[in-house]
């Protein structure tokens, strides 16, 4: 969906916007749910040295502000779930990558599992995409999408910690 002029501006006046748009990374005209999740890595570096406790508090507390945000913003655009709003991709990014092993690839392949699940949408992700009106269903599709990558990233460093 293009993004209006006066959506545009709202990014980088609106805090609301702001944080919808992923400060701004949603802007890019093409793949703004791939750039929402390349900008959500460095504040997943960041919360990768918390406590896991801590980490998934701060990872539920974006997820319910997001709900919020994410449906305002929609709401106030007129659409169902603008592709400019990728608050979501960066909530998802971070369920998938919850408590990977250290390294790069990891990093790129939860990045990479994510964006799959996160275009592909299989059951449940479709369904939420689809049935789920307002700010719970722009971001739930993404946590259904960071969950299957999360356990698939799970079951691999086990599965590689088993053959050592």
């Amino acid at each position: 969906m293009h993004i209006m002029k006066a959506h545009y501006k709202k990014a980088f006046t609106n805090p609301i916007y702001f944080l919808a748009f992923g400060f701004g990374s949603g802007l890019f005209p093409r793949a703004p749910g791939t750039f929402g999740t390349i900008a959500a890595i460095p504040f997943y570096l960041m919360l990768a040295e918390l406590d896991p406790l801590l980490y998934a508090g701060v990872v539920a507390v974006a997820l319910i502000a997001g709900i919020f945000i994410c449906g305002w913003v929609a709401l106030d655009m007129k659409a169902k779930d603008p592709s400019a709003i990728v608050l979501d991709e960066f909530v998802g990014l971070w369920i998938a990558l919850f408590m990977i092993p250290t390294g790069w690839y990891w990093l790129l392949a939860g990045f990479l599992l994510f964006r799959f699940f996160d275009i592909l949408k299989p059951w449940p992700v479709s369904f939420f995409d689809q049935k789920l009106a307002g700010g719970l269903g722009i971001m739930m599709d993404d946590v259904a999408a960071g969950l299957y990558s999360l356990l698939l990233l799970q079951l691999a460093a086990y599965g590689i910690r088993v053959a050592l």
